[in-house]
C-alpha cells in the first residue's frame, strides 16, 4: 500500500494528485479527517470539491473506501453523493464505508462552535464541522459509529449522547434554539436512512484481503502533516494523525505492508486559520501569491495566509513521514515573479541559526533566513515535459530536492489533471 499526504498545513493539492494517480490503483482509501477536508479536482472544464469521499471516485474501475479513522457527517456525505450523481457520477457502486468510522452528530457541530467561542482570541480557527468534538467522544469511548445505525437501539444511544452534549452546551451558556437543533436532527435522520442503502463494510478485512490478492492501494490523507495532533504546531492543529503512520491506524494495515510515501507540497506555502507561520508574507508578494493561486479555502471560503516555501518545516515533514517521492504543486503560480525566496533556516531570539523547529513554535520569536532565486517569468506548459522546464524553475526544483534529499518526481503547472509534468 502506498500513501499520499500533504507536507504543509493542508490545501497542497492532494485531490488533484490522487485523481491523477488513481488509474494506477485498484483502491483509494481515506484514512483520517472529516468534512473539514476539501480536495479540489478539475477536468473536462469542470471543478469538483470532495470533502469526505476519496478522490478516486471519477475512475470507474477504482474502489473507494472511507476508512475507520475518518469521522463522517452523514448530511454532507449524502449531499456529496447526490451532487456527484447529478454531475453524471453514480459513486454508490464503488464506494465502501467502514462500519468503524465515527459519526459526527448535529450536536457535535454546536459543541464545536461553543468551544471555539469560549476560546475567544485564542481560537484555533476551526471549520466548525464538529470534527474535534467527535474525536473527543471517540477517545472518551462515548462515540457512535457507522455500524451502530444498523442496530435496534441506535436512537436510544443517540439520545443518551445528545443529553450529555446539551449539558455541556448549557455549561458554556451557548445559545441555540430547539428549532435549530430539530431542523438539524430531521435532516440527519433522513440521511441515516439513505446511508443504510450504501455498502457498509468491515474495511480492515476488505483492504487486507485485497493486499493478499496483489491489488494496489493508495491511502489518501487529508489536511497536512504540520496539522497532526501529535507532531503539528500544537494546539493549532487538527484532531487526527495526518502523517504516514495514521494510514496504518486509520485503515487497519500493518506498517510492514506500507511501500511508497508520496509527499505533496506547494511551490510556496499557505495556511488557513490561526497558528504559527514563520515565512508568512504581509506585503505585495503575499497578496500576489493569494491572487495568482486563488488561495481561498475550498471548505470555508476563507482567504489563506500566504508565504514562501519553508525548508525547515519540509525537512521535518519528510523525516517523520519517511517520504520517498516529492510532488510539487502550483509551480505555475510563481510564473510571474521576478524573485522567489526559500526560507532555509530560522534565526532564534538568542541569535542561534537552526533548521530545526523549536518545541514551542507557537510562542517562539524567530526570524526566517531566506535564499533568493531568480524567477522564470514565463508560462509553463505541460507539453514541454520535465526537461523543457525553464532553467530558473529547474534550479529552484533542484535546490529543494537536494536540500530535502528526496527526488521531486511530479510538478503541477495548473489545476486541470492534464496540467501535470512527470519526471521520466
Amino acid at each position: 500500500m502506498d500513501i499520499l499526504l500533504g507536507l504543509q498545513w493542508g490545501d497542497e493539492g492532494k485531490g488533484k494528485v490522487v485523481d491523477f494517480l488513481a488509474p494506477k490503483y485498484d483502491i483509494i482509501a481515506r484514512f483520517q479527517g472529516g468534512p473539514n477536508a476539501g480536495h479540489t479536482l478539475e477536468f473536462d472544464g469542470k471543478k469538483y470539491v470532495l470533502h469526505q469521499i476519496p478522490s478516486g471516485v471519477f475512475q470507474a474501475h477504482t474502489i473507494n473506501i472511507i476508512g475507520s479513522g475518518v469521522v463522517l457527517d452523514l448530511n454532507i456525505l449524502k449531499q456529496e453523493i447526490t451532487k456527484l450523481k447529478e454531475g453524471g457520477f453514480d459513486v454508490t457502486q464503488n464506494l465502501l464505508i467502514s462500519k468503524k468510522a465515527h459519526l459526527i452528530l448535529p450536536s457535535h457541530r454546536l459543541l464545536d462552535a461553543a468551544y471555539e467561542a469560549h476560546k475567544g482570541k485564542d481560537k484555533i480557527g476551526s471549520t466548525l464541522k464538529g470534527i474535534g468534538p467527535t474525536y473527543q467522544d471517540k477517545i472518551g469511548r462515548l462515540g457512535l459509529r457507522i455500524g451502530d445505525i444498523l442496530t435496534d437501539n441506535f436512537y436510544e444511544r443517540y439520545q443518551k449522547l445528545l443529553e450529555a452534549h446539551l449539558a455541556i452546551l448549557d455549561y458554556y451558556k451557548f445559545e441555540y434554539t430547539q428549532e435549530q437543533l430539530k431542523e438539524l436532527e430531521d435532516e440527519y435522520f433522513q440521511s441515516i436512512e439513505f446511508i443504510k442503502t450504501l455498502q457498509l463494510v468491515d474495511s480492515e478485512y476488505y483492504i487486507n484481503q485485497a493486499l493478499l490478492e496483489g491489488k494496489k492501494i493508495l491511502a489518501e490523507g487529508a489536511q497536512g502533516c504540520l496539522l497532526d495532533i501529535d507532531f503539528g504546531s500544537y494546539p493549532f492543529v487538527t484532531s487526527s494523525n495526518t502523517f504516514s503512520a495514521g494510514a496504518s491506524t486509520g485503515l487497519g494495515v500493518a506498517p510492514r505492508k506500507l511501500r511508497k510515501v508520496f509527499g505533496i507540497f506547494k511551490a510556496y506555502c499557505t495556511r488557513v486559520g490561526s497558528g504559527p507561520f514563520p515565512s508568512e508574507l504581509f506585503d505585495d508578494a503575499g497578496q500576489k501569491l493569494r491572487e495568482e493561486g486563488r488561495e481561498f479555502g475550498s471548505t470555508t471560503g476563507r482567504p489563506r495566509r500566504c508565504g514562501w516555501v519553508d525548508l525547515p518545516m519540509l525537512k521535518y515533514a519528510v523525516m517523520i513521514n519517511g517520504v520517498s517521492e516529492l510532488l510539487m504543486m502550483k509551480a505555475d503560480v510563481l510564473n510571474n515573479f521576478d524573485e522567489i525566496k526559500v526560507c532555509t533556516h530560522y534565526k532564534l531570539e538568542d541569535g542561534t541559526i537552526t533548521d530545526e523547529i523549536p518545541f514551542d513554535i507557537v510562542n517562539a520569536k524567530l526570524e526566517p533566513v531566506y535564499k533568493s532565486f531568480k524567477g522564470w517569468q514565463s508560462d509553463v506548459s505541460p507539453e514541454i515535459g520535465f526537461d523543457g522546464l525553464p532553467v530558473e524553475l529547474k534550479e529552484y526544483i533542484n535546490y529543494i530536492q537536494e536540500e530535502l534529499e528526496v527526488p521531486i518526481t511530479l510538478v503541477s503547472v495548473g489545476p486541470d489533471r492534464k496540467q501535470t509534468i512527470v519526471a521520466e
